[in-house]
């Protein structure tokens, strides 16, 4: 505990370097005791220092108790009321033992830290916040704080999906100088995207087919999007089997790269098939087929939706069985119809929704989202530290899906295809020059 203390108060001066006035607000818990050690450290450096306790002297854990002590030796004295002002405030109320909204004097000082414009530093995770679902249970209706999070001896997996972004604001991490070993319950994905080498002596042939099928009456974009993403990625060909036969001739004229045929001309057979974007009802028909002959398979959209007729689940199991890469890009929504339940059990805990689903479909599935999250069988989960919320805008999901079907063909595993799309898709979003107006079709333009 003293060596979280220490950490957080060099965190605050590193945070608000000219600081003079911390306030820290500390629980009963053992978050309470990190702030109390952290106060006596920012005193002892001759700053001005308000702490706020909600915690009873012999009423609390015995490390905190010590922290106390400590405390009351050093000459600081508690606060009844919080300062008027502050230069950084110190949220240490809470940490992981606080999955439930904040109440009373509590919720009353949390709002207080995220109304004012003075930097907040969250010992461990925001208070209210699960460190494990990212669920947060005390979301503010406005924020002006600049959030910055300490996770101490692990990192969490609630502090990068769900509400988690939101939440944490800039995450740090101490060790504290302890070696942990435990079994991780995800694997946090945060490195930049590294574009694949080629060799010079190669031709179109050495990077894959994609079969691209969607695109029924009124959303052939959608298709178009991810046959796009995927030629720009890398994919050698890209043929594009549109389910509306009215737009083929128009859809041509405008992108002579790809090559359009009717979907039922197009042999999946050793090739990669993304199946499913702006498919509509039409996509049923032709889902079976993908689903027996295809060598790779993205499901996407509406062919997600259609996995609820059991004639089609069954195939799907099938196909996973025989140990055919698949890959599910479900959204919240999808992904609660094919678990059989509502969006907010799903995002309730995505790392469990991502990985039920996967174990009861055998695919690797990617739960869009904050924090995608992806899944495999048998597999620590993955989550995806790239994005940006400008990714909340129609056909981004089908850019992705062609993305992951680029890399499947080009010869990455189900897995690892999924993953680097994720994040090649993500960090894109993330590093979009300011000037530049973004949308799904701007964004195929540098998938490359």
């Amino acid at each position: 505990m003293q060596r979280a203390g220490l950490a957080v108060a060099e965190l605050a001066l590193a945070v608000a370097p000219h600081g003079h006035r911390f306030w820290i607000a500390c629980g009963p818990g053992n978050n309470g005791g990190d702030g109390l050690e952290a106060a006596i450290h920012l005193h002892r450096w001759g700053k001005q220092v308000v702490v706020s306790w909600l915690g009873e002297p012999g009423q609390v854990p015995p490390d905190s108790q010590a922290a106390w002590d400590r405390f009351m030796a050093s000459g600081l004295s508690l606060s009844e009321t919080p300062p008027l002002q502050w230069d950084c405030a110190i949220d240490a109320l809470l940490g992981i033992g606080g999955s439930r909204a904040p109440h009373g004097a509590m919720a009353d000082w949390l709002s207080r830290m995220t109304w004012a414009r003075a930097p907040l530093i969250q010992v461990d995770v925001a208070s209210g916040l699960d460190a494990q679902s990212g669920v947060w249970c005390s979301r503010p209706a406005t924020s002006h704080a600049q959030r910055h999070t300490l996770s101490l001896l692990t990192l969490k997996p609630g502090l990068f999906t769900g509400d988690g972004r939101d939440a944490s604001g800039v995450v740090w991490f101490n060790d504290l100088g302890v070696a942990i070993e435990h079994t991780p319950d995800a694997w946090l994905q945060a490195r930049e995207p590294t574009p694949a080498q080629r060799q010079h002596n190669s031709h179109k042939g050495s990077y894959g087919d994609v079969l691209v099928i969607g695109g029924d009456t009124g959303m052939s974009g959608a298709a178009v999007l991810a046959a796009q993403a995927a030629l720009r990625s890398g994919a050698g060909r890209v043929w594009l089997g549109l389910l509306d036969e009215d737009t083929r001739g128009i859809v041509a004229g405008q992108h002579p790269t790809l090559m359009l045929r009717h979907p039922d001309a197009l042999d999946a057979h050793d090739r990669t098939v993304v199946c499913g974007c702006g498919g509509g009802d039409a996509v049923r028909r032709v889902l079976p087929r993908m689903l027996s002959t295809a060598e790779q398979l993205v499901l996407d959209a509406d062919a997600l939706n259609a996995l609820h007729d059991p004639s089609l689940r069954q195939l799907l199991q099938h196909r996973t069985e025989r140990q055919r890469p698949t890959v599910l890009t479900p959204h919240p929504l999808e992904a609660a119809r094919l678990l059989g339940c509502d969006v907010r059990t799903v995002q309730s805990d995505r790392l469990h929704s991502a990985q039920a689903l996967s174990q009861a479909t055998g695919a690797v599935v990617v739960l869009k989202g904050s924090g995608t999250v992806i899944a495999a069988p048998h597999q620590t989960p993955v989550i995806n530290a790239s994005g940006h919320p400008r990714l909340a805008s129609a056909g981004t999901g089908d850019v992705l899906a062609g993305l992951i079907g680029s890399r499947l063909a080009q010869g990455q595993d189900a897995h690892a295809a999924a993953c680097q799309a994720v994040a090649q898709h993500g960090w894109i979003a993330q590093h979009w020059p300011q000037d530049l107006a973004f949308d799904a079709e701007a964004l195929t333009t540098r998938v490359s």
